[in-house]
């Protein structure tokens, strides 16, 4: 799955740069994870980062965008391949 940022948020400013695929941007009113970028850091470490350093724990799973940890690999795949330019 995916992971999203709840209203308890409190832009705090912590998890858009730990993110490493750049999936967290600042919205309207919080901060928002784009789920088509987000790979619960799959790929790059053991744990989502954002959710390490989160004071408040306002990051869980978004159960409307269910993947597998196969499908987050596969992502994390065709964004290091769309990242370095190449091919498979």
């Amino acid at each position: 799955m995916a992971l999203k940022i709840t209203d308890e948020c409190i832009n705090c400013d912590v998890c858009e740069p730990v993110c490493p695929n750049h999936a967290i941007a600042q919205g309207p009113v919080i901060y928002e994870i784009d789920p088509a970028l987000c790979t619960e850091c799959v790929g790059h470490f053991d744990k989502p980062q954002c959710q390490l350093v989160c004071p408040v724990n306002c990051i869980p799973l978004d159960p409307d965008h269910a993947e597998t940890r196969e499908q987050l690999m596969d992502k994390y795949r065709r964004l290091m391949t769309l990242d370095t330019g190449g091919s498979r």
